[in-house]
């Protein structure tokens, strides 16, 4: 059977994709963003804009020069030239006699004039980073992404090496946008006794401190590969003290279907 007609003009239909790959992009932000190395304020503003440079899938705030203590800021002796893309000044920062280098820049460009930026992730620049109350980690949060804690019946399975590591039917789907799907899985459904705990700890903006991990020290040891959040973030509360895999590196089986294993940044795949 044929559509039926339509007189009107085509309309194209696209897959949303990334940014182009040499834009830099940004939008203003409404939120309180505050920024503490020790007990000094370095960043007090009302009026951020966020800003996506190219190759990064994670966003970074900029400041207008009025909301940023400029007078702790020092034209950078050795400017990082190439850690962000069309940076045209680096400047270093001085806090209670402590030098911290290239932590700030400005980018070119009328839009963006009047602005400075921050190091954030890899990096520790500033101490403490707050979205209104609230501290946050690693980057800013994206306006354009979701993080869903879903609770579900869905049976749930995770085996290393052959060995069956857990097994539930009420895990909690954990959705963020363009991440593998994780399985947060209570611990009562996990051996934990054939784990051993891991000394490590990361920090998400969405989800908070994961301070627990365990690795696998089988046949192919697989290091920091399980967490768990003993304080996560309010938005995602139902995930404390559940435990989760990285589907990267183990079998993940669902309702009887055995899911692929994704690649990410995350975790190198295991040796075959």
């Amino acid at each position: 059977m044929n559509p039926p007609s339509n007189s009107s003009p085509a309309v194209p239909v696209l897959r949303r994709s990334p940014e182009p790959a040499d834009s830099v992009v940004w939008e203003p932000s409404e939120r309180w963003v505050r920024g503490r190395k020790g007990e000094v304020t370095v960043v007090d503003s009302r009026r951020p804009i966020l800003v996506w440079e190219p190759g990064r899938p994670v966003p970074l705030y900029a400041f207008p020069h009025d909301d940023v203590r400029t007078d702790l800021l020092r034209k950078a002796e050795r400017p990082a030239t190439r850690r962000h893309a069309g940076a045209t000044l680096f400047y270093d920062l001085e806090v209670d006699g402590e030098t911290i280098h290239s932590a700030a820049w400005t980018y070119p460009g009328e839009e963006l004039a009047g602005h400075i930026s921050f190091e954030w992730f890899g990096r520790d620049v500033l101490d403490h980073w707050y979205e209104e109350e609230e501290e946050i980690f690693v980057h800013p949060r994206d306006p354009h992404k979701r993080v869903d804690a879903v609770p579900s019946t869905r049976h749930v399975q995770v085996r290393i090496d052959g060995s069956l590591v857990a097994d539930t039917h009420r895990p909690i789907l954990l959705f963020e946008t363009h991440l593998p799907v994780r399985y947060y899985i209570p611990r009562e459904d996990v051996r934990l006794d054939l784990l051993t705990p891991a000394d490590h700890e990361t920090r998400c903006p969405y989800k908070g401190v994961a301070t627990e991990y365990w690795s696998w020290e089988g046949n192919d040891p697989l290091t920091n590969i399980v967490w768990s959040y003993p304080d996560p973030l309010p938005a995602v509360s139902n995930i404390k003290n559940l435990v989760a895999f990285y589907n990267e590196a183990v079998d993940l089986i669902v309702d009887g279907e055995h899911l692929e294993r994704p690649v990410t940044e995350f975790i190198k795949p295991p040796k075959q």
